[in-house]
């Protein structure tokens, strides 16, 4: 049960990482920034108490394009955020994540190798699908502005998806330990943040918003650390699909805490969409088992 109870610290934190990103508020380069910065000093504090078994130039290398990767995946994730608001975009978020990490996992890894994980699997796609398809649903006719931003947050989401599909496979494409890859990675996504938010974005970046942000980039990396130590100690399947649980959290969380208005056939298509996400999820962690 112990074990359990801690497979749900990252699917915590990664819930209530949106919803605290939003409270604080800036604007999303200072955000990213801001969490690109706390990621690294988490990083560094970890070092203290876990050093790295295996430093190279290799390894150094590709642990920092790892990060640039993670950098590419906040920044226009929280991008689509400001978009399309949390309740609509995290069930987007996740589940176009899963569809990526599966794909992935299945053309290149091999991971599924029986007719029932492939059946499986592909009705775990085909519900993610349709649930992510349901949570975009608007009752009322938009403005074409308004219409606008949807098209362009559900594009710009798809393509955060891409760089945290990256972010996964990258280390495990090279065989890289995450403990080893830690400072590196760290440093990467701080240095993409930057990098990526001064294209569009000419003013100062480090401001009191950007530092405020170091909660939610601590935030996340506990997440990522505390879900390493879940595989670990609760298997990939398992440690997997209680992950998938932050999307309920962070949902709910836009619509009862941030107070995003939905009408009443919205909220239902939004929950029921939510529901279909999870499952799917749930799905592709029993593939992996």
């Amino acid at each position: 049960m112990k074990n359990i109870l801690f497979g749900l610290i990252p699917a915590l934190m990664w819930g209530i990482q949106p919803i605290i990103m939003t409270k604080l508020s800036g604007k999303s380069e200072e955000k990213v920034v801001g969490m690109g910065l706390g990621i690294f000093l988490v990083a560094l504090f970890i070092s203290i108490f876990k050093r790295p078994n295996n430093l190279s130039s290799t390894l150094i290398l590709i642990s920092f394009v790892d990060g640039l990767a993670l950098s590419y995946g906040l920044i226009n994730q929280i991008r689509g955020f400001s978009l399309v608001g949390i309740s609509k975009g995290t069930p987007i978020s996740t589940g176009t994540q899963l569809i990526g990490a599966t794909l992935v996992g299945v053309l290149y890894f091999k991971e599924w190798s029986s007719t029932f994980q492939h059946i499986l699997g592909i009705i775990a796609i085909i519900l993610i699908i349709i649930g992510v398809s349901m949570t975009t649903f608007e009752e009322k006719k938009e403005e074409n502005i308004k219409k606008s931003n949807l098209k362009k947050g559900i594009i710009t989401l798809i393509l955060s998806s891409v760089g945290f599909v990256l972010y996964t496979v990258i280390l495990k494409v090279a065989n890289i330990n995450i403990w080893d890859a830690l400072i590196p990675q760290g440093l990467g996504v701080l240095v993409g943040s930057y990098l990526l938010s001064k294209r569009n974005y000419k003013e100062k970046l480090f401001t009191k918003n950007s530092i405020k942000h170091i909660i939610t980039g601590a935030i996340f990396a506990i997440a990522n650390i505390t879900l390493m130590i879940s595989n670990e100690i609760n298997g990939l399947s398992v440690g997997f699909t209680l992950t998938q649980m932050n999307v309920v959290i962070a949902t709910i969380g836009g619509l009862v805490i941030l107070k995003e208005k939905k009408t009443k056939k919205e909220l239902i298509y939004v929950l029921l969409g939510l529901l279909l996400v999870v499952i799917g999820g749930v799905f592709i962690g029993i593939t992996k088992s």
